[in-house]
């Protein structure tokens, strides 16, 4: 067992109370993931900023938690049976704060599988579109003279967007009661904005994900957890 005083992300980040949850992240769609599980749940932590420049997230100490270099991560002082977990990977983190809180994962096996399964859509389907989307769209594969990559992933997303509004169909959330599916889901929709692409995707054609989001969005801890860390923190 590691503890957090040992650990090398605590020589660059450093914790102001080593006892409480800690997470290391940057408010990105999969960055605040996290941030608004852990706002929602209501357990005592600490955010540190990881930017994605390769200096933040291909340093020694954060490949130390995260051999992937990418956020978010945590280290959590409290795991179970007393010893610590550190992990990376959003849809695990979602998993683990769902089971460490009780909360927002059903204990009905039929209902909690159905919950994972639209949870393995977002990181199978909606994060990889949505962000290849953002890149050739709006980032730097916007300055690629074929059309095709483009073409591809608007093609993709509306898709999605298709699967998403046929669920919301008569529901206020992706799966019953509100969950770690629309904690993983919603941030996503969210991007459009950035990238300029919602006439192009017809966002407005998509009532039902509209109105999602604005209830998603109405949330007092998806309002605090959409800003943590903040952008502008030094």
């Amino acid at each position: 067992m590691t503890s957090l005083a040992d650990h090398p992300i605590n020589g660059r980040w450093p914790a102001a109370d080593p006892t409480v949850l800690q997470l290391y992240s940057f408010p990105t769609p999969n960055g605040v993931k996290a941030s608004i599980m852990l706002e929602e749940i209501g357990i005592p932590y600490e955010a540190h900023k990881v930017t994605l420049a390769e200096a933040d997230v291909k340093s020694p100490e954060f490949l130390a938690l995260n051999p992937n270099n990418k956020i978010p991560a945590i280290f959590d002082p409290n795991g179970p049976d007393g010893k610590s977990v550190q992990l990376f990977e959003s849809g695990a983190i979602l998993i683990y704060l769902a089971e460490k809180s009780g909360k927002f994962l059903p204990t009905d096996p039929v209902k909690r599988i159905e919950v994972l399964q639209w949870l393995m859509f977002q990181i199978g389907g909606v994060g990889p579109m949505f962000g290849q989307l953002g890149f050739f769209y709006k980032l730097a594969g916007a300055e690629i003279e074929d059309q095709r990559p483009v073409e591809r992933y608007l093609g993709e997303t509306k898709r999605l967007l298709g699967v998403i509004e046929k669920q919301l169909e008569g529901q206020d959330w992706i799966s019953g009661d509100y969950s770690i599916a629309d904690i993983a889901i919603a941030p996503w929709l969210r991007v459009f904005d950035h990238y300029g692409s919602k006439e192009e995707l017809e966002w407005d054609s998509y009532p039902n994900c509209v109105a999602y989001l604005a209830r998603f969005m109405a949330r007092p801890a998806v309002q605090r957890g959409v800003n943590i860390p903040a952008r502008d923190e030094t």
